[in-house]
């Protein structure tokens, strides 16, 4: 649950195969990455394309003249907005930019055993349960013809997507067949192949191990009983958030998504490097993916018999440089002293929210409300703000027509919220709201009602230090073995706001008892809620509420200010540099800018921006990092 913001990045020449999805991509300029792209994907406005829709985004969709991105998100969302109010480090404020390229903002996964999850190692596991299959002998020139690979390579990369490649076996042998079967999946990898007999003809077919005609005649594979039925690897990836980051992976291994497991998302705008697990799949043909994607590397692939949970980890370690800071060297060792020592309010980031012009938590505060037309409206109405025009025209025909048929119609990609709320509407009718918002998947919708929540949670923990500040007072709460206790005056005065937990609303909670908890029912009265009756009539929507601490302390905490005079270099050393061996980046005694150079690691479901937040006293919010990044290249 870290920081996904968008981007817009540079695309670097280049010969390598790539994935359909990267390839449809890469016809429009200046949008995607390569893992070994040296500039990092820095960008003019380095904050810009999340709102782009995966890889079916049409080629001619490309952003609408007249506003800039900065304009757009004039109508965008401050921290303010959110509840996010709050300082608790005493040291005067300074600037610097945040993400000003995704490569200033790098995430290793912690695991279950404590361990920084890291990618060093690209081999594949050595076959111990069975003999390998034996080396192909040496190809014969004529085994595939020049036009018949390109057939296969155009099959390969989706051009083709339910056909298959049919080759006629002339001299018909056993041999012969063998060779070609060998051919193809050799030289192209994720290809299955069959011999099919037509008209006293032999032929040989590829297609995709997934495709329609495959089902009819599906090809059994064999699965060594020694070896683990989960094979756990470690993704690095660049730009790309995880959910897409599965989906690219299924479609090009012709898997649903639901047969890889993790333990947490990951930022889009970062790279980052996490644990993946994946049923039934062998390292080898998950290494293949290695020579055509790119913006990913796989390695570190080992079998275990168990998939991964959300929640295992046990934290993240981040690496994050923040571009031309404006502070002294006597400021920064303030800052940074603070946040190792006190720590930063563990608000929600501002992801949490959205980005358009209208928040997430609106939407939710609806579903609480079971104001199922308002939801609708929330979700399709137009707005201002960054959004890619077939979207613009989606709204605009559901605001002029009221007919979901016709908005739908509008959406070249419908596996948006907004395509999958019209598809829904269109299958159940415009009187059977609940149903047709069902269609959309689980985790998306109750990401509204759980950011409705976080902007309660935040706005009652920046009351709470209003009023009481870093001491523990009478009627807080703590945790006592995983149980909400009431502190009386007498236990108060041991204890220290790093103690304290405060509630998210829900019906299995209870609420400090001085002020600030009277300030949960007050707030959700005025948003037409009854904070006793948190169950919702759809068992889905009903919450039950939980406990966060309100302040967090980073552990390993360290820091540099460095030097530089390009804003196109590189300050960091990722993972696959040190694969290629390739040097890390040499810092000036002197330079035209300087960064401020940070690592450090916090725990599950808590938000870097807000710990870089508390070391800058700067508004973290998209609206107001693009200013200042528009600010700084002009």
């Amino acid at each position: 649950m870290e920081e996904t913001e968008p981007a817009l990045v540079p695309v670097q020449g280049g010969e390598k195969r790539v994935c359909p999805e990267e390839e449809k991509e890469e016809a429009v300029p200046s949008k995607k990455p390569r893992v070994n792209d040296n500039n990092g994907g820095k960008s003019k406005h380095p904050v810009k394309d999340d709102e782009d829709e995966e890889e079916e985004m049409p080629k001619d969709e490309e952003e609408e003249d007249g506003e800039t991105f900065a304009d757009m998100m004039k109508h965008g969302l401050t921290e303010l907005d959110v509840g996010i109010l709050k300082f608790i480090s005493e040291h005067k404020g300074f600037s610097g930019i945040l993400k000003e390229r995704y490569s200033d903002f790098v995430v290793h996964e912690i695991n279950r055993e404590g361990k920084t999850v890291q990618l060093d190692d690209l081999s594949i596991p050595p076959e111990e349960e069975e003999a390998p299959e034996p080396e192909p002998a040496a190809e014969d020139p004529d085994v595939l013809t020049e036009e018949q690979k390109k057939e296969l390579g155009e099959l390969q990369l989706f051009k083709n997507k339910e056909g298959d490649v049919s080759i006629e076996v002339v001299d018909d042998t056993k041999e012969k067949r063998t060779q070609i079967h060998k051919a193809i999946k050799t030289q192209f990898p994720g290809l299955e192949t069959k011999t099919e007999e037509r008209d006293t003809h032999k032929f040989i077919v590829a297609y995709h191990a997934a495709g329609k005609k495959a089902l009819a005649a599906p090809r059994k594979h064999s699965w060594p009983k020694n070896r683990g039925a989960f094979c756990h690897f470690v993704l690095y990836k660049e730009n790309k958030d995880t959910m897409d980051s599965i989906n690219v992976l299924s479609k090009f291994l012709r898997l649903r998504p639901n047969v890889f497991s993790y333990m947490g998302t990951k930022d889009k705008r970062a790279i980052t490097v996490q644990e993946i697990a994946v049923l039934r799949i062998t390292a080898e043909r998950l290494s293949h993916l290695n020579k055509c994607l790119n913006n990913f590397k796989l390695g570190n692939f080992c079998y275990k018999n168990h998939p991964l949970k959300l929640g295992e980890l046990q934290g993240n370690h981040f690496s994050v440089v923040l571009r031309n800071i404006s502070g002294s060297q006597e400021q920064v060792e303030q800052a940074l002293k603070s946040l190792k020592e006190t720590g930063f309010i563990n608000y929600y980031g501002m992801q949490r929210f959205g980005t358009t012009a209208v928040p997430t938590y609106q939407v939710g505060k609806a579903i609480l409300r079971n104001d199922w037309s308002e939801v609708v409206d929330l979700i399709l109405k137009p707005r201002p703000g960054a959004e890619k025009g077939y979207l613009v025209r989606c709204r605009e025909e559901w605001a002029k027509s009221q007919d979901p048929e016709a908005a739908l119609k509008k959406l070249p990609v419908k596996r948006c919220v907004e395509g999958q709320l019209l598809r829904g509407l269109c299958m159940y009718g415009k009187k059977n709201v609940v149903t047709a918002f069902g269609l959309i998947p689980r985790n998306n919708r109750l990401m509204y009602i759980h950011s409705y929540q976080s902007v309660v949670w935040n706005t009652m923990v920046s009351r709470r230090i209003e009023a009481f500040g870093l001491n523990a007072v009478e009627g807080d709460l703590v945790l006592k073995g995983g149980t909400a206790h009431m502190l009386s005056a007498e236990e108060a005065k041991g204890l220290t706001i790093h103690d304290i937990v405060m509630p998210l609303p829900g019906y299995d909670v209870i609420y400090p008892s001085h002020h600030v908890g009277k300030g949960y029912r007050e707030m959700l009265t005025a948003d037409g809620l009854d904070i006793d009756t948190m169950r919702h009539k759809v068992k889905d929507y009903s919450l039950a509420g939980a406990y966060r601490r309100v302040v967090i302390r980073p552990s390993d905490v360290s820091w540099e200010v460095i030097q530089y005079d390009d804003p196109r270099v590189s300050l960091v050393h990722t993972d696959v540099e040190k694969l290629e061996d390739k040097p890390g980046p040499v810092f000036n005694t002197e330079g035209k800018y300087r960064a401020l150079r940070m690592e450090f690691s916090l725990p599950p479901s808590t938000y870097a921006t807000m710990a870089i937040r508390e070391v800058l006293k700067m508004d973290t919010s998209i609206k107001n990092q693009t200013q200042l990044n528009t600010t700084w290249f002009n």
